[in-house]
């Protein structure tokens, strides 16, 4: 897909951070866009911002919108036909929500609230909107869809369990649509960044009442913390430009680096080390340098112990030092 401009683009998470990044790149393409997101107050600021890059205000609907709600989400898909006339040729999925804690201490709760959002929710736009957008243009323009995924699908983590699960997940459909879309001229990307500016750090706050019950240690220092390592994430702008690029050539992984084969060489070496006793050995060593890593990570955020990552201090079967 390389002609974007009079086409309409569906961005969920599109009222901040990455989704706001590319609700505003590809707006300045000349697209008629979506933004979807839970939080009205955050949507009706979105929208101005876009509108400020240069959008037409007629050009961007507001939609709030429960991702998991499947009813909701295809109300949403219908108004988008309503308003623009027709589903997206851009459909990119960039909602998402972390918890961080030990895997051992991961809850039910933990698991329905991450990967309901983060898996179940792409699950839901696929089936809503994919059938919608070849009815309407397989054989006639190219279409694309997207997924803002993370460098964490890649390789597990210790304190990212219901996450990472997650983000491998939703890669692995971006490999099989690719595959299963060819034929009608679509194109499918997992976008694969590492820390972005945002406020992913304040999902907690939007957990929902029935799926409270963590097995993490979450206070607003925690949040404080995941606040202050994404302030220094990439430029969502910057994080747009790499996707359009991927969308363009008709990528379907995009590394948003300079030396992103290099970072993928590492990611498969990793698995590949991962099937043999000496390999495993090498991953051993290859986790001092990650630790190192993770350290430095830290040093951007508040520096007293506040038990970022670790467990709820009642779970007993949890190591004391895993613990908060």
């Amino acid at each position: 897909m390389k002609d974007f401009s009079g086409k309409i683009a569906f961005i969920t998470g599109g009222a901040s951070g990455a989704g706001l990044g590319q609700a505003k790149l590809f707006a300045k393409e000349g697209m008629k866009i979506v933004i979807a997101d839970i939080r009205k107050d955050a949507l009706d600021n979105a929208v101005n911002e876009i509108v400020e890059y240069g959008a037409k205000k007629e050009d961007v609907l507001a939609i709030q919108l429960d991702l998991t709600d499947r009813v909701a989400y295809t109300a949403a898909a219908d108004k988008t036909e309503e308003v623009f006339g027709g589903p997206p040729h851009l459909f990119i999925q960039t909602a998402g929500v972390n918890a961080f804690g030990p895997a051992e201490a991961s809850t039910f709760d933990d698991y329905d609230w991450v990967m309901g959002v983060c898996l179940d929710a792409v699950i839901n736009g696929l089936v809503i909107f994919v059938p919608r957008m070849i009815k309407a243009y397989a054989g006639k323009t190219s279409c694309h869809i997207a997924v803002t995924s993370s460098m964490g699908a890649f390789r597990g983590g210790a304190t990212t369990a219901p996450y990472s699960a997650a983000k491998a997940a939703v890669n692995s459909l971006m490999y099989s649509y690719h595959e299963a879309l060819k034929q009608y001229g679509f194109g499918a990307t997992a976008l694969c960044p590492a820390n972005i500016r945002s406020n992913i750090g304040e999902a907690e706050k939007l957990r929902p009442a029935n799926l409270k019950n963590t097995g993490y240690n979450v206070t607003e220092k925690t949040m404080g913390v995941l606040n202050a390592i994404h302030a220094h994430g990439m430029d969502p702008l910057v994080l747009a430009g790499w996707l359009k690029e991927a969308i363009e050539n008709d990528q379907v992984v995009c590394m948003p680096y300079e030396n992103n084969q290099e970072i993928m060489r590492g990611h498969a070496e990793y698995i590949v080390n991962l099937s043999s006793p000496e390999g495993m050995k090498r991953n051993d060593a290859l986790e001092l340098e990650r630790a190192k890593q993770r350290e430095e990570m830290m040093k951007l955020a508040p520096s007293e112990d506040v038990g970022f990552a670790k467990a709820r201090s009642d779970l007993d079967w949890v190591d004391p030092s895993r613990k908060f």
